[in-house]
């Protein structure tokens, strides 16, 4: 690379009340790779409410972004991965918020034609998360599933691949309108409420916690289980064992797909293929350039977008 300095995104001073400036964009090094990664220059990003959640507690100059697209500018040295001008999709270990940033070549996957930047950026944190709580669950065919929170980028990708296995899916959402492309997506049924789920299920999911998860364990049929993801509530999980009865013989395992195991690389081409083969829609709720960031990253805090929000790099 020939530039002296990459423009990024990072952590601003902790807002205020009044103040919805979670980031800045700064100018940074250039990204110096480390054996076995590639440069990538980054076309398009996506952005999780999760990563709303984490930039609340890093300093200033804390660089977010796991999700990205773009082309590969510089191979890696060792032979490894895309060669150098390969589009790829690609997750990183942090910071890819930027013009230009260093991945590891076994979290690239290279992307034909036929998907564009903008399908891509999404199938890294919430489509992977998916992808992995699907194969820990084992087969889900003819099974009954509950999934909270499934209004996001991470809901509509999970409605569909487990849907194409052949499960039942019933999906909370805030509001029915909000879930209606669930249902074309494959979805048995929407609720707005967890209490008004009609169980028993074999596999609940559940990414919000606090009362959520609380409820959601009294919906699990004996023998079955509950993956924990998440707390875009913002309360910690309550688990009243004495209040559950026979759903505690169920098994209740965290679940993050940083610890879950395979390689990025490979899931990331499963997820490419679906795409390309049109069996899995990314559902983007908005495009817009990177300096929208901050816009986006409050209307996902309150919760005003459905699906993917991905951003643009431009300049």
């Amino acid at each position: 690379m020939t530039s002296v300095a990459v423009p990024a995104v990072v952590r601003g001073l902790v807002p205020s009340p009044d103040d919805d400036t979670f980031v800045v964009l700064r100018e940074l090094p250039v990204p110096e790779p480390q054996d076995g990664e590639a440069i990538v220059a980054v076309e398009t990003f996506s952005i999780n409410r999760g990563e709303v959640l984490m930039l609340s507690g890093p300093p200033p100059g804390w660089r977010p972004g796991l999700d990205l697209a773009g082309r590969v500018v510089q191979a890696a040295a060792d032979g490894s991965g895309p060669p150098e001008g390969a589009r790829v999709v690609g997750q990183a270990p942090l910071g890819s918020w930027a013009t230009a940033v260093a991945v590891p070549t076994s979290a690239l996957a290279e992307l034909p034609d036929a998907v564009s930047f903008e399908q891509a950026a999404p199938l890294g944190a919430a489509a992977l998360t998916s992808l992995r709580m699907l194969r820990y669950a084992g087969s889900v065919a003819g099974q009954r599933l509950l999934l909270t929170g499934a209004a996001g980028g991470l809901g509509h990708f999970f409605v569909e691949l487990a849907t194409l296995q052949g499960a039942r899916v019933t999906a909370v959402v805030a509001s029915q309108e909000r879930g209606a492309r669930l249902l074309e997506l494959g979805a048995e049924a929407l609720v707005t409420h967890v209490a008004d789920a009609e169980g028993p299920f074999d596999v609940v999911l559940d990414s919000i916690g606090g009362t959520s998860l609380t409820t959601a364990l009294t919906k699990v049929a004996p023998g079955g289980l509950v993956l924990w993801f998440g707390q875009a509530g913002g309360e910690p999980a309550v688990f009243d064992m004495y209040a559950l009865g026979t759903p505690s013989l169920a098994r209740i395992v965290p679940f993050s797909f940083f610890n879950s195991g395979g390689s990025y690389a490979d899931d990331l081409a499963t997820l490419v293929r679906l795409v390309a083969a049109g069996h899995l829609h990314p559902e983007i709720s908005t495009v817009a350039d990177w300096a929208e960031t901050n816009t986006l990253l409050v209307e996902l805090r309150d919760r005003r977008l459905r699906g993917n929000a991905v951003l643009r790099i431009s300049g």
